[in-house]
Order: C-alpha cells, then structure tokens, then sequence
C-alpha cells in the first residue's frame, strides 16, 4: 500500500514538474488531469508486488500460537516464501544456549550474513540452512529473515524456553 501511494505521489510530482519545464503560462495546477492520475494509479496497483486482495500472505506459528512477523525484504526471505508456497514448511526446532531455537530448514537459502547483535523476537538464517529464533540475544554473523513484532521478551521465552517447539511456516 506505501508503494502504490509513493508511486501516485511521484506521477503527480513529474506532472506537475513537466508542466512547470514546458514553458506553458498556465500553472502547474491548471494543466493537471485527475483522470490521467487515476488511470496511471490502476496501471501502478495491477503491477504492484505488493499483497492486495485475494494475495497469500506468509505466516508463522510457534506450536499452535500464530506469531506477528515483519518479513524482511531479502532473498533469503523470497525463497522461503517460495517453499511455503508449495506446502507448510515445518521446521523441528531444539532449545540452544538458554537464548534461542534453531532447526534445519530442510535445504539452503540465499545468504547475506552480517554481523548482528540479535534480540528476543529476531528470526535469522544461521550457515544458509537452519532457522534461528530468539528469545534472548546473541552476536554472530547472521542473515536477517525477520522479527516477530507481537511478542515482548517474557512473551518469546514464554514460547521458546519450555523445551523443543516445531515452526511451521505457511501462506494464508
């Protein structure tokens, strides 16, 4: 939805700065069409990646507790999206460290590991194979998949530090 609104902001802006350029007497305001900005706002939404109506969105589960994720906008991401399009991706995960779960995702992701301070919440690609959630914090090297924005610390031990749990990712 950000995208379509920055899109029609931007169309009406290079109008108005063309009208501005062209030498023409009126001002920028006069020469505006509204219909050509709606037009163009229709071609924008049907090219649009962004989820609209009737589009899957991917969505996480700890055991049977559905969790907000902010996705990150990545390739690793991209790809994990692709295997839940094809059927729940279910992740067997095991208690590491007294701070986090980590399973193996079943085949390898696209990386970007950078170096990275976690905490409780963030969801990372460890070694391109295995999900990392957190519920305490830890610094390694790291790809960023995303962050579970519904629950706070005590929320994510809750969750994760009574022993192994299973994710499974799917689209809704």
């Amino acid at each position: 939805m950000k995208t379509k609104l920055i899109m029609m902001t931007l169309c009406v802006f290079m109008m108005l700065c063309t009208s501005a350029c062209s030498g023409d007497t009126k001002t920028p305001y006069e020469n505006y069409d509204p219909s050509a900005a709606i037009s163009e706002s229709e071609d924008i939404e049907s090219s649009s990646d962004d989820t609209g109506i009737g589009e899957k969105t991917m969505i996480m589960k700890i055991g049977d507790t559905k969790v907000n994720v902010d996705w990150e906008d990545n390739q690793a991401v991209e790809a994990l999206r692709n295997m839940a399009e094809d059927g729940d991706v279910t992740i067997q995960m095991s208690m590491y460290g007294g701070f986090e779960q980590v399973g193996s995702i079943g085949q390898s992701l696209p990386r970007d590991d950078k170096q990275t301070t976690t905490s409780s919440g963030d969801i990372v690609l460890y070694s391109g194979n295995q999900m990392v959630v957190f519920y305490g914090s830890n610094s390694w090297s790291y790809t960023r998949l995303g962050h579970i924005s519904d629950k706070d610390e005590a929320g994510m031990t809750e969750l994760l530090s009574n022993g192994d749990v299973t994710i499974t990712i799917s689209m809704e």
